[in-house]
């Protein structure tokens, strides 16, 4: 039974949730502040974490904070409940790792939507590893995207959640800025000037960035070859994913890995 703890600190809130998450089939765990729903998280290891954000004794931005440095935790989907939602706020929650916001009051339509998502996502990433590396655990594949999501590699901007979201679900695709644009509902050109004036780099920047990431981490925790890293992460021609590596990490992709485990042995 998928699992859910709820931190909430007003009671009638906690508990609609929680009721209406055990009709759905969920079980769900209630907690009435953030130390307790610290506490409760790492007893109970939920599938996902709602949290309010002004509470007492631990606010919601502590809890993230804290469960994101616990490795039993740190990859459990996370969903602030807030009240307002300025955009300080909502860069600040991502920059710790937030994984959505629900605006109180929410429905149960919109709570349960909410839900589903994460649940999907994180699904989809488990299905993906575990597909790539069927010879490594569960949990193993868990940290190999722990480490991936680790890397920061999107900047926290509203504006370009869209555009960022379809990168990460399909920059192993040999997607271009024509497919960003169409999925986020804008020209070329538009976009093209929308990401540089809010981050100062390109489409095509946040592509390879994606997929650099992924190539590093690769590279480091198993032993595909270079031409089959190469196609997990995107690129059509291994010379195409050799060039962009050398350019970005001033070497080659086998002598960055050998050099990394030399430093890390």
């Amino acid at each position: 039974m998928t699992k859910v703890l709820v931190i909430e600190d007003e009671a009638q809130t906690r508990d609609m949730f929680l009721d209406s998450l055990e009709i759905e089939g969920f079980e769900a765990i209630g907690a009435e502040n953030g130390v307790i729903g610290v506490q409760k998280a790492l007893e109970n290891l939920p599938d996902l974490v709602l949290c309010d954000i002004m509470m007492p004794e631990l606010d919601g931005y502590g809890v993230l904070s804290t469960l994101r440095q616990h490795s039993l935790t740190a990859m459990i989907p996370f969903i602030f409940l807030t009240a307002k939602s300025t955009k300080a706020e909502l860069r600040q929650g991502m920059d710790l790792g937030a994984d959505d916001y629900l605006t109180k009051p929410s429905t149960v339509e919109e709570l349960l939507a909410a839900i589903a998502t994460r649940l999907k996502k994180q699904a989809d990433l488990k299905e993906y590893y575990t597909t790539q590396f069927p010879e490594v655990s569960v949990s193993a594949a868990f940290q190999t995207a722990k480490s991936l999501n680790s890397e920061l590699i999107f900047p926290a901007d509203f504006h370009l959640n869209q555009v960022f979201e379809y990168i990460e679900a399909n920059y192993r695709q040999p997607i271009s800025l024509h497919d960003v644009a169409l999925a986020a509902g804008y020209c070329p050109a538009y976009l093209t000037d929308l990401v540089r004036r809010h981050t100062g780099q390109t489409v095509n920047h946040w592509i390879v960035q994606r997929r650099m990431a992924a190539a590093r981490t690769l590279l480091l925790e198993g032993n595909l070859c270079v031409n089959q890293i190469a196609e997990t992460v995107g690129y059509q021609h291994e010379g195409h994913f050799f060039r962009q590596f050398r350019q970005h990490h001033g070497t080659t992709p086998q002598a960055w890995r050998k050099a990394q485990r030399i430093q890390h042995n």
